[in-house]
C-alpha cells in the first residue's frame, strides 16, 4: 500500500495516528488549506447559502391565498 500524498504540497502524509495533521504532511500545510477555505479559494457548487432561492414563500406574499 503507497503512503497517500499531502493535496497541498504533494509530499507523503503519514497515516494516523502518527501524524496529527492527517490528510496533510503537517501543520503547515493543514493551515494553508484552511486558509484557502476561509479566503473562499475553494467553492462548492449549487446556489449561494441565504440567498432566497430555495426559501418557500412567506404566506403574506403568495397570491393564491387571498379570498
Amino acid at each position: 500500500m503507497s503512503t497517500p500524498k499531502c493535496p497541498i504540497c504533494g509530499r507523503p502524509a503519514a497515516p494516523r495516528p502518527g501524524n496529527r495533521a492527517f490528510p496533510f504532511c503537517s501543520d503547515r500545510c493543514k493551515l494553508i488549506d484552511l486558509g484557502k477555505w476561509l479566503g473562499e479559494e475553494y467553492r462548492i457548487p449549487g446556489p449561494r447559502a441565504g440567498d432566497g432561492a430555495d426559501a418557500p414563500a412567506r404566506p403574506e406574499e403568495r397570491e393564491d391565498d387571498e379570498p
